[in-house]
């Protein structure tokens, strides 16, 4: 089997229910992983839209998630699982899709990481920029899934 990820809210290319939206209840979906690769010591997960007007955008990062790990639980918490980063919003955890009003439809990329070491040595609330610099030269393999989200 390959390597794969899942969030439980939605199907792949659906939309994305309204609670896990920054106009709903901002609750971070379920996601589930399985069949991680062999040598796998921890995994790493990155949300973002690249729709965004001004580039993309970082909506939730963690990372030294152990590899026993089989997903994150709805409403995730910062410090529960692994090490958290701060997103765009300017906060850690989760910050849940709010394009601009009439934009159109974005698309939100949940990517997975499975990484041959078992510690970023990187502190809670570290920027995006740090992170993809300290995933160099240990990303094992990489899958994502992606929903939709629009205001009208």
């Amino acid at each position: 089997m390959a390597f794969r990820v899942r969030v439980l809210a939605f199907d792949e290319g659906s939309t994305i229910p309204a609670r896990h939206t920054g106009e709903g209840e901002d609750l971070s979906p379920a996601i589930e992983w399985e069949d991680l690769p062999d040598g796998t010591r921890s995994l790493a997960l990155l949300m973002d839209d690249p729709d965004a007007p001004a580039g993309v955008w970082t909506h939730w990062i963690v990372w030294d998630i152990p590899p026993s790990q089989h997903g994150l639980a709805e409403g995730f918490q910062p410090g529960r699982v692994g090490t958290t980063g701060t997103n765009d919003f300017g906060r850690e955890g989760y910050g849940g899709p709010m394009p601009p009003k009439g934009h159109g439809p974005h698309r939100y990329y949940f990517k997975i990481y499975a990484l041959d070491m078992p510690k970023l040595m990187l502190h809670s609330g570290t920027q995006r920029w740090e992170f993809e610099k300290a995933l160099r030269g240990h990303v094992i393999s990489e899958v994502w899934t992606m929903g939709r989200y629009e205001r009208p």
